[in-house]
């Protein structure tokens, strides 16, 4: 995710807090819908300062916070020391090391209080007492019933007696876990439509998919080959059309795994160029393809 909100994503954001559809916020402002949908596509290059100036003053912020020159949008003349931060936060959050944004997301998720109230009991030491205490009579059930009893060290309520203890370490360790962990998948949740986002579907599945079919494929060994080299580059074979084909053609003929080096001149013309808007059918294409490599085959 990137470290600052983009033009874009604020003017987004701004115009999704309010409920406000395109239709809508052209009415308000008098900026075309269709300008206002180009300023939060994520191929937006540029906007006009009576855009930004008339958007600033409609949302209530500055024109600063719209243009990314900062962040805050109702807390421009905040004083840092009601921050309450020491000098070395104010340097790290300055050094820009961190990602701001992603640090403020967790900071404002309805979670994350707890996660720091649970930190704080364990680094307080809070609940030590209450732990050992109850520890301390399980342990005490547990040596009165082997020295009564002797039952084995694992006699089931024996067992349970000593299971039953609990290590404050481990105990607030799955505790803190377990409130990061839901914070992390609701923020990855957030971001799942971000332009920065990495896809989760792997390229390298179509990939495998393409090989897989020109392996089966019950063309000639020539044409096997050329669509086994084209899945590696993720080019759909039967995609082609009679020219890229041609071309291809002359290409792989200079490799030395074809079976015909020789060239092809005066058997497929090259140059040839397809009528404009009259595409073969797939049927057709690979009649003339296997053609070509037929023709290359009897050289």
């Amino acid at each position: 995710m990137n470290t600052k909100l983009t033009i874009q994503e604020k003017l987004k954001d701004l115009r999704v807090e309010r409920h406000l559809t395109l239709e809508q916020l052209a009415e308000e402002t008098g900026i075309s819908k269709s300008a206002l949908g180009k300023y939060e596509s994520d191929d937006f290059k540029d906007i006009s300062p009576f855009s930004i100036v008339t958007l600033a003053k409609f949302y209530g912020v500055s024109t600063d916070y719209l243009l990314g020159l900062t962040e805050t949008k109702n807390h421009s003349n905040t004083d840092l020391h009601d921050l309450h931060l020491s000098d070395e936060m104010i340097d790290l959050l300055k050094s820009g090391k961190l990602n701001n944004r992603l640090l403020s997301e967790i900071a404002l998720h309805k979670d994350f209080q707890r996660f720091l109230v649970d930190i704080e009991i364990f680094v307080d030491r809070i609940a030590d007492m209450r732990i050992n205490d109850m520890n301390a009579i399980l342990e005490a059930n547990r040596k009165q019933i082997m020295e009564k009893h002797n039952p084995g060290e694992n006699d089931l309520y024996v067992r349970t007696l000593e299971l039953a203890q609990v290590s404050e370490e481990n105990y607030f360790a799955h505790v803190v876990h377990k409130d990061i962990d839901g914070i992390m998948q609701d923020i990855r949740k957030s971001h799942k439509t971000d332009s920065t986002t990495a896809d989760t579907e792997s390229p390298v599945k179509e990939i495998q998919k393409q090989m897989e079919t020109a392996m089966h494929y019950k063309g000639t060994e020539e044409e096997k080959k050329a669509r086994l080299f084209l899945s590696t580059l993720g080019i759909d074979y039967d995609k082609l059309s009679q020219e890229e084909f041609v071309a291809l053609i002359g290409i792989l003929k200079k490799s030395a795994h074809m079976k015909s080096p020789n060239n092809m001149r005066g058997k497929v013309d090259t140059n040839q160029v397809h009528e404009k808007g009259n595409r073969k059918k797939h049927k057709r294409r690979k009649i003339e393809k296997t053609s070509v490599f037929q023709v290359s085959q009897t050289e």
